[in-house]
């Protein structure tokens, strides 16, 4: 497995979106065989699902962002509003894989359970599960102690292949909490800031630990390869980074 490591340069969050999809795409058209990448965002970020987009506040939603520091993005899998700062991981995970449809439901329960065990380590009382009230709620978020969202995970499928996506919320929950309170009001969207949570909260000092073990989690099915993403793949990344802007 290609393991592609750190982001690609500040100001670029949208091209940042933009490589996931390219990498999806490449590997439905057979060029990846399976690749993992890995970053930690260069800026705030406030990143919208396309139904979002469609809703009356909308526009006030970005603009909230925008005020707030935060570039507001779209991305290409589902889901509701997310929003992260350079306390964040981000992992991309794309395979090249026939009937990939049909193993959804599966990757979020093995990944799940991934990201879940990686959290234990650490110390914390994960659970895999939405909890009440969080953002961009999902049946296979990773939370702590059934009461806050620690990690998001999303997926999109397309022919012969799927990107399996995960947020991984390391610090900064006090400053997105109020943002994210602001910005679901306005989207007229439910939400509990009560459920906002970050690594660092759960487990003071180890935030920066998470990235080694979840390679080592990784590691344990798969040989991991560094690699540097080729120019095919950042020439439709760019060609897509404007679809991802709000």
């Amino acid at each position: 497995m290609h393991v592609y490591s750190g982001p690609l340069q500040q100001g670029e969050e949208a091209l940042e979106l933009a490589v996931a999809h390219a990498l999806v795409r490449r590997a439905s058209d057979g060029f990846v065989d399976e690749a993992l990448r890995i970053y930690r965002p260069a800026d705030p970020v406030v990143v919208f699902g396309r139904r979002d987009t469609r809703l009356p506040g909308f526009a006030a939603a970005v603009r909230t962002a925008r005020d707030a520091g935060f570039e507001p993005l779209v991305r290409a899998v589902g889901g509701r509003p997310v929003a992260y700062t350079t306390e964040a991981l981000v992992v991309d995970h794309v395979r090249h894989e026939r009937l990939a449809p049909d193993g959804m439901e599966s990757r979020f329960a093995h990944y799940g359970d991934l990201y879940a065990g990686v959290l234990r380590d650490l110390g914390i009382d994960a659970r895999v599960g939405a909890v009440p009230g969080e953002y961009c709620p999902g049946a296979h978020s990773v939370n702590a102690r059934g009461v806050v969202k620690l990690i998001g995970t999303g997926q999109r499928v397309v022919r012969d292949g799927w990107l399996f996506s995960a947020l991984i919320v390391l610090g900064d929950d006090d400053r997105l909490r109020p943002l994210l309170t602001d910005i679901y009001r306005q989207l007229d969207l439910p939400f509990d800031p009560a459920s906002v949570g970050s690594v660092a909260t759960e487990a003071p000092g180890r935030a920066n630990s998470v990235e080694p073990l979840l390679r080592a989690a990784y590691a344990q099915t798969a040989v991991l390869k560094p690699a540097t993403l080729d120019e095919a793949t950042l020439t439709v990344a760019a060609a897509l980074a404007a679809d991802h802007r709000a």
